[in-house]
């Protein structure tokens, strides 16, 4: 392993009032790859869309009295090779833009958006700390 962070190895969950929109969003806006979607017409029982680095989200259809995660109520950090062109496809797509794109004082190219679902969304270049 050496000096760097681990792969990552965490899958976000999310239940989505418009789970196939939140799918379509997240693959033609950011690049995540749709691997399986399971569901009838406009319900999504489970949905699984990769991260090309690692990881990446599983999501279904709210239901109702579930229990969290409530639509629109998570927040995910998500690595990038290419900030600025995600941040262009963003814009393009008309994202709600939180924080633009900028550099942090610990070395990451970054910035935030919300999801038409109201989730936060921050991309950036920091692949955390390695392993102590």
């Amino acid at each position: 392993m050496g000096d760097e962070a681990p792969a990552p190895q965490l899958w976000l969950s999310l239940r989505a009032a418009n789970a196939r929109g939140l799918i379509h969003f997240l693959v033609e806006v950011f690049g995540f790859v749709e691997v399986a979607v399971y569901g009838d017409g406009e319900d999504v029982a489970h949905a699984q869309l990769n991260w090309p680095l690692g990881g990446g989200v599983m999501l279904g259809s709210y239901q109702g009295g579930e229990l969290p995660p409530l639509p629109g109520m998570a927040a995910a950090y998500v690595v990038t090779d290419d900030p600025d062109g995600l941040f262009a496809r963003a814009q393009e797509a008309g994202a709600t833009i939180v924080t633009p794109l900028n550099d942090t004082d610990y070395g990451s190219r970054t910035f935030s958006v919300r999801d038409p679902e109201g989730n936060l969304w921050s991309f950036g270049t920091y692949r955390g700390e390695p392993l102590p």
